[in-house]
This record gives structure tokens, C-alpha cells and sequence, in this order.
């Protein structure tokens, strides 16, 4: 039987990368956790900045894991960028520097693509492994020349974390090649630590915020947002950062593996 955490929650929401697994090796404690929770009845949400998958793809990879997991219990910046994009920028001619999942659901939603610099509205920066010179050009022609479209990011993260301590560039290494060849600031963020995909996420529960736990494995993510809307925090050492790294900021309980969130 599930041990009883220090403080119970009626929601429990959770980064995937770094935090419930590491590339495809699944993290210790995690399966025990996530199974514990689900045993006691708590609600269990997953919030990702990555966008090189989609919420149906994510949970394939959770359930093979031996996690069960619906798509409808994962958000990722997919979703709150075409969502923001649909409450901002209706009709927009958009140009994603993205990988297939994001540019499908684009399209799904409606949006025109465009490779064209005159007709771009929006240039979205992404974690894009297929990222080319070329690319680079047509956002730095729509925004630098034309002066016409705006920029946007799917998310901030500095790098992927890989096991065995690598990692590969993140969205905000594209990001910064575009700011730094056209001058043009970035306007918007869609994941952690924008509250937008923590609001995602949380759709459709009548829960409080101070009812809520959000875990993660970055302070300038995952931590920061919860901390940012007043939710409470629980920073695990098994992803990016290490013990020292952190502050001595109030509201953050530190763990050494996932599972230590069902110790007294």
C-alpha cells in the first residue's frame, strides 16, 4: 500500500523529461509513484515543454513504460501554442521552425503554413532537430526585412536532458540564432514557466492552485511557474539540477527520487 505523503494534495502534476523518465529509461520510483498516487485517488496531470511529441504519442510511451496513461492527461506546448495562436492570432500565416507533431496540429487547426517571408505572420521558434541555415533565413527575411511577422517560442529550455548526464540544444538555442541575426525580441512563450500551460493542464478540474503539487526537475521551469501562481513545489534531483544548486527559497521540497513524494 501507498505510504502516506507529508502533505496531501487533491491534484498532482508532474514534468515528464527528467522527472518520470530520462530519454527511453524510466526513472526510480517513478512507476511506484504515479501507481500510489492513482491508489489513493488523486487527480495526476503531466505538463512538457517539448513539442517534438504529441499528448497521444507521450502516453503511448508512459503506458509501454508500464505508466497507463490517457493522451487527455498530457499537455504540452503543442497545445497551449495552438491555443494561444487561436485566441491571438486567428487566420495567422504561420511559419514553424518545428518538428512534424507541431506543424500537423497546426495544420489540423487550420492554420496556414508558409515557407513565403512577404506572407508570414508569425515565425514560431521550436525544438527543431532539423534545424538549417536555410530555416534560419526565412525567419530572419520575414521578421528582419519584411517587418511583418512577430516571434514567438514553444519554450524556453536551454537544452534536452539525455541519461548518462548529456543533452541536446532546446528551443531556446533556435530562439536566440533568430534574436541575434534580426533584432527581434521574442513576444511569447507557451510553456513552463508561462502559467498557460500550467492553466492547460489544470482545464476541466475544479481544484484549487493551493491544493495542487506541481514536481519537475528545473528551478527555472517547472519550479519557478508553480511558484510564480502560488502553488506549492517539489523539486526532484534526478533530471537537471543538483542539491547545490539550489537556494534556500520557501515552498520547494527537494527529493532525491520521485517516490520519496509518498514518505512521511
Amino acid at each position: 500500500m501507498p505510504r502516506k505523503s507529508r502533505k496531501v494534495y487533491d491534484a498532482y502534476l508532474f514534468d515528464l523529461d527528467g522527472t518520470i523518465y530520462l530519454g527511453d529509461q524510466l526513472l526510480p520510483g517513478a512507476r511506484q509513484c504515479i501507481s500510489g498516487l492513482r491508489q489513493i485517488g488523486k487527480v495526476v496531470r503531466f505538463l512538457s515543454n517539448n513539442p517534438t511529441k504529441s499528448p497521444a504519442q507521450y502516453a503511448e510511451k508512459l503506458t509501454r513504460m508500464g505508466i497507463p496513461t490517457p493522451a487527455e492527461e498530457i499537455t504540452t506546448t503543442i497545445g497551449t501554442t495552438v491555443w494561444w495562436l487561436k485566441s491571438n492570432h486567428p487566420g495567422a500565416t504561420v511559419f514553424p521552425i518545428a518538428e512534424e507533431p507541431l506543424c500537423a496540429a497546426l495544420r489540423d487547426a487550420g492554420f496556414r503554413l508558409s515557407e513565403d517571408p512577404s506572407q508570414i505572420d508569425i515565425v514560431i521558434a521550436s525544438y527543431d532537430r532539423g534545424f538549417t541555415y536555410q530555416k534560419l533565413q526565412i525567419a530572419f527575411d520575414a521578421l528582419w526585412f519584411h517587418k511583418r511577422a512577430i516571434l514567438i517560442q514553444t519554450n524556453s529550455d536551454t537544452y534536452c536532458p539525455f541519461p548518462g548526464g548529456r543533452g541536446e540544444p532546446d528551443c531556446a538555442a533556435i530562439t536566440a540564432a533568430i534574436e541575434a541575426c534580426t533584432q527581434v525580441m521574442c513576444q511569447a512563450s507557451m510553456g513552463k514557466p508561462s502559467a498557460l500551460i500550467l492553466r492547460a493542464g489544470m482545464a476541466g478540474l475544479d481544484v484549487p492552485i493551493h491544493h495542487c503539487l506541481m514536481t519537475g526537475d528545473r528551478l527555472a521551469t517547472d519550479i519557478k511557474m508553480a511558484l510564480d501562481v502560488g502553488m506549492d513545489a517539489a523539486l526532484v534531483f534526478t533530471g537537471e539540477t543538483r542539491r547545490e544548486d539550489v537556494p534556500p527559497l520557501a515552498g520547494i521540497r527537494c527529493l532525491d527520487r520521485i517516490d520519496d513524494l509518498l514518505v512521511d
